[in-house]
């Protein structure tokens, strides 16, 4: 039987926030994810964003982070990112990373707030579904 390639997903500050902080929903959508073996990646300047000390107070983080992989953007995604925060004039480059990554690699993106990535989506002018939590 041939096998379906399941398209990743990328988690954005928001989406790791509310893993720290026991959300049933992005609970239930990282158990999907989890359980369909898909690919959960997390760009290190998101994981830099909401990482402090670990320990007891990011337990719940740590669990999530077990099943995904932290992506270190190279050149490619940069460039992009930089390119979506001219076209967009914003500043947020964890942001524009965030869509960046999406974009090149086919992924949805997993986020507490779809109106902040809105108009970098936009900017990629690819189709980059945004789910909420």
């Amino acid at each position: 039987m041939e096998r379906i390639p399941i398209e990743p997903v990328v988690y954005d500050a928001g989406a790791l926030i509310a893993a720290e902080a026991g959300s049933r929903s992005m609970r239930a959508l990282h158990s999907r994810a989890v359980s369909r073996r898909r690919v959960v990646l997390v760009p290190s300047p998101v994981l830099a964003q909401v990482w402090r000390e670990g320990g007891a107070r990011q337990a719940r983080l740590a669990f999530t982070l077990q099943a995904c992989a932290v992506y270190a953007p190279g050149e490619q995604v940069a460039k992009l990112a930089g390119t979506l925060l001219g076209r967009t004039g914003t500043s947020d480059a964890v942001d524009a990373i965030v869509v960046a990554t999406a974009a090149l690699a086919g992924a949805e993106i997993v986020t507490s707030d779809p109106g902040e990535l809105r108009a970098l989506t936009e900017a990629a002018r690819r189709t980059i579904p945004l789910i909420e939590v």
